[in-house]
């Protein structure tokens, strides 16, 4: 068994909006994209982080004490962190007691992984559930997550992939075989309001989600609805003609924006710049669902 290691930053236990039945997510660090609205910052870069919540600091300083890069100062009685200074090797974590500095991003081995997993087999077998793979982008992490893909179908465990598709083809090709569903992430059909969203433009995106639906025997398509960016008439009727014409895919999940992310940016020490953004109302994912449903696809608000 290879023990090369991955990394990490969060296992979701009894998830159930990731693919069918009862799922384990398993959410894998660094990504290829920088989406603005993305709700997983600590997701977006490789390397580990710390988060920091200062509503959790006590004032104990144990941190100040331990940090060796002074990147804790106690000014006028008040503990502040210094992010600049800070190196996430997380020895303040291991002093404090309150959860208020944590780290994001665990090296773990495929055994470490897969022992996670296997503590949910009860529950794949009883409601036809399995393993999803997130991040971040998944396939950041190819030659790690292909380790698991094999292990999972050695244990006729289904496996689904949640990607964004900004990767080489020859990842996908390589990885194909072993993924029983994807979960293919569109944000925007024009190429320039792509860039400028999610900081990459989007032909490798759509020419790899075009190979999928050629060879893949399971693809669902998901689109986050984020409200004045992805959510005008042009965008949808280009997603709805692109995804009807596709081999094989006729199911569409329309996931509408949430702020449940926003606070963690302020924990990694980043702005959010979509502050004033407000979530959809049922009212405008029905309306968006049935534009889409006129292309002959089976549309599902959520995951």
């Amino acid at each position: 068994m290879n023990l090369h290691k991955g990394r990490i930053f969060n296992i979701m236990k009894y998830s159930i909006h990731d693919g069918p039945g009862i799922r384990t997510t398993i959410f894998l660090k660094g990504c290829t994209l920088q989406c603005q609205w993305c709700h997983n910052p600590e997701g977006q870069r490789f390397d580990q982080e710390l988060i920091y919540r200062p509503d959790k600091c006590i004032g104990c300083g144990q941190c100040l004490s331990i940090c060796l890069n002074k990147a804790v100062e106690n000014i006028e009685g008040q503990l502040h962190y210094l992010k600049d200074k800070c190196l996430a090797c997380g020895e303040c974590c291991s002093v404090c007691h309150t959860g208020a500095r944590e780290l994001a991003g665990k090296a773990m081995s495929l055994q470490d992984v897969m022992t996670e997993i296997e503590k949910d087999l009860i529950f794949y077998d009883e409601s036809g559930g399995g393993v999803t793979f997130s991040g971040g982008e998944a396939l950041m992490q190819a030659d790690f997550l292909m380790e698991i893909l094999k292990e999972c179908r050695k244990q006729d465990i289904h496996t689904a992939v949640e990607t964004a598709g900004f990767v080489k083809n020859e990842t996908m090709k390589d990885i194909s075989p072993y993924v029983d569903l994807f979960l293919y992430d569109l944000k925007l059909m024009d190429s320039s309001k792509h860039q400028n969203f999610t900081g990459v433009p989007n032909e490798l995106i759509l020419n790899n989600l075009r190979w999928l639906s050629e060879n893949h025997p399971q693809v669902i398509v998901r689109v986050a609805i984020i409200p004045g960016i992805n959510d005008d008439e042009d965008n949808l009727q280009q997603i709805g003609k692109l995804v009807s014409g596709l081999k094989g895919v006729k199911e569409i999940h329309c996931l509408p924006y949430h702020k449940a992310g926003v606070d963690k940016y302020q924990r990694l020490g980043r702005e959010y710049c979509l502050s004033g953004l407000n979530s959809p109302n049922d009212e405008r994912m029905s309306e968006i669902a049935q534009k889409l449903e006129h292309f002959g696809l089976t549309v599902k608000i959520g995951g």
